[in-house]
Formats: C-alpha cells, sequence, structure tokens
C-alpha cells in the first residue's frame, strides 16, 4: 500500500512538473535556435528536468562512474544496456551532450515527447524498414554536426533483467562514420521500476558505469555483427565481475 501511495504522489508530481517546465524549454528552444544548431542548451536543461526525477527521489539513489572516461571533444555511438523506462532518465545523469533514439511513441506522450521533438532526438518505429533507414541517415548527419548518438542495442527492454542480444545498427552505424563506441552499464533500475508495471518497488541504488570507448582501429576490418557481439561481450564481462562477491 505505502508503494501505491508513494507511486502516484512520484508520478503526478511527473505530469505536473512536465506541465510547468515544457514552457520554459519551448523558450529555451525559440531563444538558443538561431545561434545554438546542436540544442547544447535545450539538451542541458533536459538533462536538468530529467534528472530532477531521481534525485529528489529517495527510493533511487543513483550512482555515476567513469565520466571521466567521455571526452566532450569526441563524437561517440553510445550504447547502453536496456532494464527498465527508467534508464532514459538516469542516463540523463551523464549531463554529456547526445542524441537520443527513440521509439516514435516515446514522441507522442504530452510534454515529455513534445520536448524530445525540440530537441531534435530522432524517432524510430521499430519493425519499419523505411523508418529504421531514416533514423539511420538522421544518425549519421548528427554525428557530421558533432553530436554523440544514444542507442539501445538491445531494441527494447529485457523481460527478465538478463541481457539481450545486440542487434546490429549502432554497430553499422559507428562503422559507417568511424566513431568510437562508448559502452554505457546501466544497473538496478529493473529492481527500481519492472518493464510491466509502473509500482514503486521500494529502495534500489542505481548504478551507471560508463566503460572504456572502443575506437573504431579496434574494430577495423569487422562488420556489423560481429562487432555487436564482442560489445555484448564487454558488457557480460562487466555485469559477471560486478556480480562476483567482494573479495572473490
Amino acid at each position: 500500500m505505502v508503494n501505491r501511495v508513494a507511486s502516484v504522489v512520484f508520478w503526478a508530481f511527473v505530469a505536473v512538473s512536465s506541465v510547468l517546465l515544457f514552457p520554459v524549454a519551448l523558450v529555451i528552444w525559440a531563444l538558443t535556435a538561431p545561434f545554438d544548431r546542436r540544442r547544447v542548451l535545450l539538451h542541458r536543461f533536459t538533462c536538468w528536468w530529467a534528472s530532477l526525477y531521481t534525485w529528489l527521489n529517495p527510493l533511487w539513489p543513483v550512482t555515476v562512474r567513469g565520466r571521466e572516461r567521455m571526452d566532450s571533444r569526441t563524437t561517440y555511438v553510445m550504447v547502453a544496456n536496456h532494464l527498465s523506462l527508467l534508464d532514459i532518465l538516469v542516463l540523463f545523469r551523464l549531463f554529456r551532450h547526445f542524441t537520443w533514439v527513440s521509439k516514435i511513441e516515446n514522441f507522442k506522450v504530452p510534454f515529455i515527447g513534445w520536448n524530445m521533438w525540440l530537441n531534435g532526438y530522432i524517432p524510430l518505429r521499430r519493425g519499419d524498414r523505411d523508418s529504421i533507414a531514416r533514423m539511420m541517415v538522421a544518425c549519421e548527419r548528427a554525428i557530421v554536426r558533432g553530436e554523440s548518438v544514444m542507442m539501445f542495442p538491445e531494441g527494447t527492454r529485457s523481460r527478465t533483467g538478463e541481457l539481450q542480444a545486440f542487434k546490429p545498427g549502432a554497430f553499422d552505424l559507428a562503422i559507417r562514420t568511424g566513431s568510437p563506441v562508448l559502452p554505457i552499464l546501466i544497473e538496478g533500475t529493473a529492481d527500481a521500476l519492472p518493464k510491466r508495471g509502473f509500482v514503486l518497488r521500494g529502495r534500489h541504488p542505481i548504478r551507471i558505469t560508463v566503460l572504456d570507448p572502443i575506437p573504431p582501429s579496434d574494430f577495423a576490418g569487422r562488420d556489423a555483427r560481429a562487432l555487436a557481439d564482442d560489445v555484448h561481450g564487454v558488457f557480460a564481462a562487466r555485469l559477471a565481475a560486478d556480480a562476483e562477491p567482494a573479495g572473490a
């Protein structure tokens, strides 16, 4: 019962704050659009907006490790594992500039989705080949502009919490653009907010770990499928290491 009440309060706060903060985003977009082509200021405001929901929620303490591995002068293809709707919020805690690739349904959410359009994030209709082709072109253009691209290579949230197979799209993008791959590991969000539900489940620490970037020289001559499998192995190895008892 306590969890249900806390959930109602939290989602009500999300709804009310979104109504209040979207006009601020709209003003930032209108004032900066003529000179801020990459929408850096608007994205930074969006990072702050999204981070409110973890900063103010004592049930979701977030730790970010390895932020120093991200070079602000480098354009990456960022790839993260996907456990929960909460992943989207916690990745904004990186406070680094990137362009999201997200399913088209998220862009239809009032206020939050509208802000995604303002930011120029890239929509994707899953299973639609034409949409996938347009997404890849938009991602290449973003990288040419100097914007990193954030993708979930599993394609959808894991039902079990286990790491799923990676699709090759993000890695094809890295190969075609000669961009380094930046793996970002998320842990704890599946326990905090499971895939099939909106009820908060008590206090669950969440951890984001930025792993070592993989430079293009490391995957020269590899195809996207092989690179996807290699990076999947990096995630699996780190998850296994984090699961080991201290001192093992």
